[in-house]
């Protein structure tokens, strides 16, 4: 299939993306030694519903039920100056708090490691956890951070051209992965 910008490939269809957060569900667990202390926050905008996803695998994992809430980290970005249009979502921090905890900030596509330092500068303003790790759907490489993910549901090695699009059925209607570039 091909786009407006280009080759259009499916890299993960919805048993796959299925498969990959049921993996980081146990390893989460296996790394936590249990669900105990565990919050999950999802980045928006598609990093909420993974982190609902998530917790209803832990909880069946488990369990035992795991908040989840969400981090709006759009006032904390580095881009704002160049991207001064984007819409801020709601902060919703569990009734539990996060401080003590093990909170997984959750999200789709793991890049340049911009958007995870502007969600930890959001998390530490909303307390202080015990430990911080995070989960990515997609991790397609490129750096510009010292920023590693704990969990991975898939490495993804990109261009920096080509462009990761992750479609949630709750968000999109169905479930899939796929990288849209020039094809050369």
């Amino acid at each position: 299939m091909s786009t407006r910008t280009g080759l259009l490939r499916t890299v993960l269809h919805s048993a796959d993306i299925d498969r990959a957060l049921t993996r980081i569900a146990h390893e989460i667990l296996e790394s936590n030694r249990g669900p105990d202390d565990l919050v999950l926050l999802g980045i928006p905008t598609r990093g909420v519903p993974l982190a609902h996803r998530l917790a209803s695998l832990i909880e069946r994992f488990g369990g035992a039920e795991v908040p989840v809430g969400s981090l709006d980290i759009t006032m904390y970005r580095d881009d704002l100056a160049h991207h001064p249009t984007r819409t801020p979502h709601p902060t919703e921090i569990p009734a539990t708090g996060i401080d003590g905890k093990v909170v997984v900030l959750v999200d789709d596509v793991l890049f340049s490691g911009r958007s995870i330092r502007a969600a930890l500068d959001a998390l530490l303003d909303s307390g202080r956890p015990a430990a911080v790790r995070l989960a990515i759907l997609v991790d397609r490489g490129h750096r510009e951070l010292p920023i590693r993910p704990d969990f991975v549901g898939k490495n993804l090695p990109s261009a920096r051209s080509e462009h990761v699009n992750v479609r949630l059925a709750e968000i999109d209607g169905a479930d899939e992965v796929s990288i849209e570039g020039s094809g050369e």
